[in-house]
């Protein structure tokens, strides 16, 4: 019978966390929007982390930001009106972008070889991961430490594209059925605040408010303060004015 270990469970907290990182700060907010800047390695860091959770930053920003383009349109990448399984899981699989659409909105990171090689062989990142987890503490090990929080890093993010256009309050009247969820933006860090995302996405924070948790701006703080990013971009005085924060 299979158990696990203390030393799993903390395999599966690090991992998760990193995951999370990588397609929160990295996928999101750096490669598809660019909300931040940071030095080419500091940009090499984010794009591991985030083919180590199975993402790669060319392909998933080009498909992110024809999502923002079309959201809730019928040709949207992932829209809850498109129905509950292909928002949640079919989109993964077949979301309708053709190769052409992806790189014709994404020459600013196709032009970086290291980011082409991970368009292509993101995935040995994923599997050298999960080999090292097994070599590491055997099978409970990569259940728990990889298998896992690489599942939950998934489901979060389809939670994102589902609750995030399904359930919640609208600060801001945008054309497509984006919402705010404090659950939601709690167990992701901040990607819940999806209303505000989507009225102004090149904001490296989601929660506009004060009391809007973002913990993955807050982390970006911190690191602007170490001198590892920078050009935080911020929500725009208009922007807040138009939401009733200024």
């Amino acid at each position: 019978m299979l158990g696990f270990r203390t030393v799993d469970e903390w395999a599966f907290a690090i991992l998760f966390l990193t995951a999370a990182v990588g397609v929160g700060v990295g996928l999101h907010r750096y490669f598809a929007h660019r909300s931040f800047e940071t030095s080419r390695i500091g940009q090499i860091v984010l794009g591991l982390l985030a083919a180590s959770a199975f993402g790669d930053p060319i392909g998933f920003s080009g498909k992110h930001r024809l999502h923002h383009r079309r959201a809730d349109a019928p040709n949207d990448v992932h829209s809850p009106r498109q129905g509950f399984w292909h928002c949640w899981l079919g989109s993964l699989v077949d979301d309708g972008c053709t190769p052409k659409e992806v790189a014709r909105v994404t020459p600013d990171l196709a032009r970086f070889a290291e980011l082409r090689w991970l368009q292509r062989y993101y995935y040995l990142v994923a599997l050298a991961l999960g080999l090292g987890t097994y070599l590491a503490g055997g099978w409970s090990m990569f259940a728990m430490g990889f298998c896992l929080s690489r599942v939950t890093a998934i489901h979060l993010s389809s939670a994102v594209n589902y609750f995030g256009h399904y359930v919640g309050t609208r600060r801001y009247p945008t054309s497509d059925d984006s919402t705010n969820h404090p659950l939601l933006a709690l167990l992701t860090f901040g990607e819940g605040w999806h209303n505000n995302h989507h009225r102004y996405p090149r904001a490296a924070r989601a929660g506009f408010a004060w009391w809007e948790l973002d913990l993955f701006y807050y982390a970006l703080r911190l690191l602007a303060g170490l001198g590892l990013v920078w050009n935080v971009r911020e929500v725009p005085l208009a922007v807040r004015r138009e939401g009733g924060l200024a």
